[in-house]
Order: C-alpha cells, then sequence, then structure tokens
C-alpha cells in the first residue's frame, strides 16, 4: 500500500506540473487540429491525442505537452492495474477501479466528464471551449486522480478496521483461553498443599510418641512406713 500511496504521489506531482501548463496544452491541440483539418468534433479520447501528437504535430513546445499528457494517463493505467493486485476489495473499491479503467480506456470518450470543486481546470477555458471541444479532455486526469485518492482512502480505513477489530477479540479471548490451565494447575496444588500439612501432623504426632520422657515411678516404700 504504501508503494501505491507514493507512486500516485508523484503522478499527482506531475500532474501540478502540467495544470501550470495547461494554456500551452490547448494550444498544442489547437495547432495539431488545425494541422488535421479537425476543428469541428471535440477532443474526446486519449486515442486522439495520441493520433495528433503522431501525425499532426510539428512544433518541439506542442509534442513536449502532449506527450506529458499522455505519459500521465499511462502511469494512471499502470498504477490502476497495482491497484487491482494490492487487495481483492469490495463492491465499492472494485466499482473506484472500474470507473478509472474506463476513463482511462483509450477509446473511451470523455467529452461529457467536467472537473468540479476543487479543481478549476474547466473555469480556465473560454465558455465555448468549455462546452464543446475542450471540456473533457482537460477533466480526465483529475477525476481518475481523485477516484484513485478515494480508494486508497477507503482501503485504509477498510484495513484499520479489520486490524482493530482482531486485536480487539483477541484481547478477549486471552484470558477465557487462560482460564482453564490456571484453574488446572490451581487445584493438584491445593490438594498437594493440604496432603503435605496431613503428613506433617501426622510425622508430629509419631515424633511426640517416641520422644515423651517414661513417668518417673515415686521410690518404693515399705508398707506402713510413710
Amino acid at each position: 500500500m504504501n508503494e501505491v500511496v507514493e507512486t500516485l504521489r508523484k503522478i499527482e506531482h506531475n500532474y501540478k506540473l502540467f495544470q501550470q501548463q495547461q494554456f500551452s496544452f490547448v494550444r498544442a491541440l489547437e495547432h495539431t487540429r488545425e494541422e488535421a483539418h479537425d476543428l469541428i468534433r471535440p477532443v474526446s479520447s486519449i486515442t486522439q491525442v495520441q493520433c495528433y501528437k503522431d501525425h499532426h504535430c510539428y512544433n518541439a513546445t506542442d509534442r513536449r505537452i502532449l506527450n506529458m499528457f499522455i505519459s500521465i494517463c499511462n502511469d494512471l493505467r499502470n498504477l490502476c492495474q497495482k491497484l487491482e493486485m494490492v487487495h481483492p476489495g469490495d463492491s465499492v473499491s472494485n466499482g473506484l477501479l472500474e470507473k478509472c479503467r474506463v476513463l482511462l480506456n483509450d477509446s473511451n470518450d470523455f467529452t461529457a466528464i467536467r472537473a468540479t470543486y476543487p479543481h478549476g481546470v474547466v473555469n480556465y477555458l473560454s465558455l465555448e471551449e468549455a462546452r464543446h471541444r475542450y471540456g473533457g479532455v482537460v477533466s480526465l486526469i483529475p477525476i481518475v486522480i481523485d477516484s484513485m485518492t478515494e480508494w486508497i482512502t477507503y482501503m485504509k480505513r477498510h484495513v484499520l478496521y479489520k486490524v482493530s477489530r482482531g486485536r480487539g477479540m483477541s484481547k478477549k479471548e486471552t484470558p477465557t483461553s487462560q482460564t482453564p490451565s490456571a484453574v488446572h494447575l490451581a487445584a493438584p496444588a491445593s490438594v498437594s498443599n493440604k496432603h503435605t500439612v496431613q503428613l506433617q501432623e501426622k510425622d508430629f504426632q509419631t515424633y511426640l510418641a517416641e520422644n515423651q520422657r517414661p513417668q518417673q515411678k515415686a521410690p518404693w516404700r515399705p508398707p506402713g512406713k510413710h
């Protein structure tokens, strides 16, 4: 779990650097869409961004920022696979992972998704851009990161609850498990002590009988001369 948390922290750091360059990202999409003569439809999938970069990008700055977006998506996809192996989970945690898997699918249409508070990525766009062209693509990464953070928080609480519950049960069971053996040991001890006392009393009586001085008889005197 610690490795997962550290990996997500690194991804969040990279995303903050990317977010600071959102204007450059949107401008790179504009340039490549113009080259592709694809200005009508919105940016709706990771595959579409990959296609713009591979076939319609002729600017090093645009290529760098598009690469950064795709790289973060790939890192999140790999982390999602790790989360599946960390713990089998339940319906809640599995639901969060399924949401991440769907969003990170290369061909998934994310046109309709929108990141909300505390994320301001949509607010940085113009009204037309937010409504139609780039609202989905800029919302993808923050929504996935939020879902993974929620998964980690949920799993930590779930595991801590199970551990604390297990410790509580073991503490309750400990005195009960020790009681029979304690009683079992105490009973022979008391019987043994009683038997010892009886033997000591018997030996003492024998000692007295053997060592008691015989009563001295009065000296013999002739009859009538007292």
